[in-house]
């Protein structure tokens, strides 16, 4: 865990260890049960989840407008049943930001695990006070022109970014599309490019 997530607290890792050893130890742990939950959302749902979507929208007009409209019954359509996720666009006059200001709220069904920098205080406060100096600082410069919009996430409404499509990846299918599409992109801290790039 510390190795995956250097930003952890030690003390917090330790007692995540510990408890994970008595739960173990007196059987009400599985031993691949943590194993498992953790590839569940680092493979298996999202960021895939949310990638697919956003590739399906991306090459399907009649899915995107059900995404934006009733992201409930879009998401349905990936087996996926989850009532509490609005979707917004990018276009080439709004950029949105994804934030929790209260704690961390975070589409973990669609999105898998939140980044450690999501939790943190300095982004939950600066996406609202100053969210393009925040953004130019993790990498992505907005041009002054495009309107930021910064949403709110909470325990009744989460919300996810429908990135803009690259520009020369017209003729890609949406398989094609999906290695492209990286959770920063949805969560609205990154743009998604040509090539893959890795995720924070």
């Amino acid at each position: 865990m510390g190795k995956n997530h250097p930003n952890v607290d030690p003390y917090v890792v330790s007692r995540v260890r510990a408890l994970e050893s008595l739960l173990l130890e007196k059987g009400i742990l599985a031993a691949d049960a943590v194993d498992r939950v953790i590839q569940r959302y680092e493979a298996d749902t999202g960021p895939m989840v949310g990638a697919r979507v956003v590739a399906r929208a991306w090459t399907d007009p009649t899915y995107r407008r059900l995404l934006l409209d009733d992201p409930t019954a879009a998401l349905a359509r990936f087996d996926l049943d989850y009532a509490m996720l609005r979707v917004v666009e990018n276009t080439d006059a709004v950029h949105n930001l994804v934030v929790c200001t209260l704690c961390s709220c975070y589409p973990s069904p669609v999105l898998g695990l939140p980044p450690t920098w999501y939790k943190m205080p300095a982004y939950r406060s600066r996406a609202v006070s100053e969210p393009r100096a925040l953004l130019r600082e993790m990498g992505l410069e907005v041009e002054p022109a495009r309107e930021i919009r910064v949403w709110d996430s909470s325990a009744e409404m989460r919300y996810m970014v429908l990135p803009r499509r690259p520009p020369g990846t017209e003729g890609l299918t949406e398989p094609a599309l999906v290695p492209l599409i990286t959770r920063d992109a949805l969560i609205g801290v990154a743009e998604v490019r040509p090539a893959a790039r890795a995720a924070r």
